[in-house]
């Protein structure tokens, strides 16, 4: 999953140009990354994700991200210049999102904050068709492996943002809009000056409840043991939300949730994952 989006800018061109005039494709091969040398003010993906969608409409701040620009591959690419116009979602800041607009349906919506390259979320959106997920990140190549991956399968319950999870909330979300909040495998800034990058924090939870239904389930997973005990404290003392646990501890990994490559990597390494499932209340 995600160690970068904001949690965080992580974890989104037609087919890009090397030469000729504006819009001339040029052949490429699936797996072979993109090379194209473009002129000043060229956008990298004209019809797809922006750069820095919000741009400097807000407030600077400490961000739980940082941006990672690695290469894209060709076919991820394609799908972002395809299916940005149709399954994408630029986070400006600048209107509140009609989710069921959206989505075509008033199917319940679970906000992933930080897929990584996307495969659990397609595997989640697959098992569970009747629930839409808006998966959010600033990874470029996992957005366009998950939007592959959407088209290739007929998942039409994904959408893919592209931004700060933090405006999409405060800016762009509807109250009570959201079924369901997952966060998984997030940076967990382990050096103690960084603590504060963290994205579960009081701060965070407090808007997320806004935007949260009662009864909205927050899911967080973490393989850094130190921020999974950090986030059972936080959530415990909120007081929006109640842990699923009758003991107050950690959850198993429920089925819904996917092994991932990342996490079976861990586990073979001895790494210790934990699973938290905290319910917004009704106040």
């Amino acid at each position: 999953m995600s160690d970068s989006l904001n949690a965080p800018e992580a974890h989104q061109p037609g087919a890009p140009h090397q030469s000729g005039a504006p819009g001339e494709h040029v052949g490429h091969h699936p797996g072979v990354s993109v090379r194209h040398t473009r002129a000043k003010g060229e956008p990298r993906f004209p019809d797809g994700p922006k750069p820095d969608p919000a741009g400097s409409h807000f407030e600077r701040r400490i961000r739980s991200f940082q941006p990672r620009r690695s290469r894209v591959t060709a076919g991820q690419a394609d799908a972002l210049q395809r299916l940005w116009p149709k399954w994408g979602l630029d986070i400006d800041g600048q209107c509140v999102v009609d989710l069921a607009e959206l989505f075509g349906n008033d199917n319940p919506v679970v906000l992933e904050i930080g897929f990584g390259m996307g495969e659990a979320t397609g595997q989640m959106a697959a098992a569970d068709p009747g629930t839409n997920i808006l998966a959010v990140d600033v990874h470029t190549p996992g957005q366009g492996n998950l939007l592959n991956l959407a088209d290739h399968n007929g998942l039409n319950n994904v959408r893919v943002g592209n931004g700060d999870a933090i405006i999409l909330l405060r800016e762009m979300l509807a109250p009570d809009s959201l079924d369901g909040l997952r966060v998984y495998f997030p940076d967990p800034w382990p050096k103690k000056r960084h603590h504060k990058r963290r994205l579960i924090q009081p701060e965070f939870l407090s808007l997320a409840a806004t935007r949260l239904k009662p009864g909205g389930l927050v899911h967080c997973a973490t393989d850094w043991e130190p921020y999974a005990e950090q986030m059972l404290e936080v959530l415990t003392a909120h007081p929006d939300f109640e842990n699923t646990q009758a003991d107050g501890g950690f959850s198993p990994r429920p089925e819904f949730r996917p092994l991932t490559r990342f996490e079976g990597q861990g586990l073979d390494k001895g790494h210790v994952v934990n699973d938290l499932l905290f319910r917004r209340v009704q106040r």
